[in-house]
């Protein structure tokens, strides 16, 4: 599946632009991932943009979600893609650098989207590590953001320092696509 055919099929799941944005936002910082551990940037860019594919008929029942996504794509992408999208909602044990990556790259595109909402800008380009850090440390800001699937990102060998730097810079080079 090419990017173009996937980003239409997400248009045709998903209801919320907010949501898509998110998509968009974790294939953003799967690309830059896949740059610097120098793989597949197409195949973890997807991963990235189809892992919410199901949301809209899954967020009441969230049993099914990541299984429905699998069963959307059938035979359309790699195992390998369908195993990140298992792994990132818990529906399988993250084992690749990739499925590890997604499982961290998930509530991450939050955590940065809500550190820059409650800017006076309302912009990812006031947005630093250093922020980021500390806003992690608030148990109270953007508590759906699980503080322990982020920290996971060292189990694929960054701090979480290294790791929000890399998802920023993602995010911020799409930063007018999504609003922000």
């Amino acid at each position: 599946m090419k990017r173009e055919e996937a980003l239409e099929l997400l248009k045709t799941h998903l209801s919320n632009k907010n949501l898509i944005n998110h998509c968009l936002a974790c294939e953003a910082i799967m690309r830059r991932l896949a740059r610097h551990f120098g793989q597949d940037e197409e195949t973890w860019g997807l991963a990235g943009l189809l892992h919410d594919l199901d949301y809209d008929y899954t967020k009441d029942k969230p049993e099914e979600h990541g299984f429905k996504s699998v069963e959307i794509l059938g035979d359309s992408v790699s195992k390998e893609i369908k195993d990140a999208i298992l792994a990132h909602c818990e529906k399988k044990a993250p084992e690749t650098l990739m499925e590890k990556a997604l499982y961290a790259v998930d509530p991450t595109s939050g955590f940065i989207v809500a550190a820059a909402l409650i800017r006076p800008e309302k912009k990812l380009a006031f947005v630093d590590v250093p922020f980021l850090l500390n806003r992690f440390k608030e148990k109270g800001f953007a508590r759906g953001a699980n503080r322990d699937q982020m920290k996971s990102c060292e189990s694929i060998g960054l701090t979480l320092e290294e790791f929000y730097s890399l998802a920023l810079e993602a995010m911020k080079e799409i930063a007018e696509q999504i609003g922000l």
